[in-house]
């Protein structure tokens, strides 16, 4: 295990200098950590960090932590109680001024998983209860994954991909979609990293980020 973690340590350094190539662009960079702990045969624990950057490195746009219980219904399907805190820095009228603004979230999603072949399916229906300063929102969210191996006799290295979309229940109802396309490496079972593109498609324009995103199940 200690081999592996330092191949991933390795990994991230080999990486950081093509995203700090794109500090001086429009491109932002998320670094993620999304962390699964079995419990038992039933019941799991989900953990999340999300460090969103507007540039590569330094520039916060935002901290997203992520927690759940989550329970198998049957070994493709999971219902997961969550509660999430975002803390958010954003710019002002394209201002050098920002403006902080902390977000509690309560969240219920249900996940289901199918193959086609060599093809993994994900599907994840999220609906989320969010309080921001002296407003609260309601939020759906859909998300399609997609996961094919490079290999038919090896999944150490696979292509990745998804689309979600973001519906408001007041106001403007469509709030904003993100498509992905990634490298992925399995270190063993329990570890992965992925390396990938996204667009954010919002009402009043896009955004480009690069991806850096660590799986580990335990």
């Amino acid at each position: 295990m200690f081999k592996i973690y330092n191949r991933v340590v390795v990994l991230i350094l080999v990486l950081l200098p093509l995203l700090s190539h794109a500090q001086d662009s429009n491109l932002g960079n998320w670094m993620i950590y999304i962390g699964n702990k079995k419990v038992n045969s039933k019941w799991n624990v989900h953990h999340e960090i999300q460090y969103r950057n507007y540039n590569a490195v330094g520039d916060l746009e935002q901290l997203l932590l992520r927690t759940g219980l989550g329970y198998n219904l049957n070994d493709k399907a999971n219902l997961l109680l969550g509660y999430g805190f975002i803390h958010s820095e954003n710019y002002i009228n394209n201002s050098d001024d920002k403006l902080d603004v902390d977000e509690h979230r309560i969240f219920q999603q249900l996940i289901t998983k199918s193959n086609i072949g060599l093809v993994s399916l994900q599907h994840r229906y999220r609906f989320e209860q969010r309080w921001a300063s002296d407003n609260f929102k309601l939020r759906l969210r859909y998300f399609l994954g997609i996961n094919i191996p490079l290999k038919k006799e090896n999944d150490k290295f696979y292509l990745s991909g998804y689309n979600e979309i973001f519906l408001n229940s007041e106001g403007e109802v469509f709030d904003r979609n993100r498509l992905y396309f990634g490298l992925g490496h399995k270190f063993s079972r329990g570890l992965k990293m992925e390396l990938g593109y996204m667009n954010q498609f919002l009402n009043n324009g896009s955004r480009d980020q690069i991806n850096l995103i660590i799986f580990a199940s335990f």
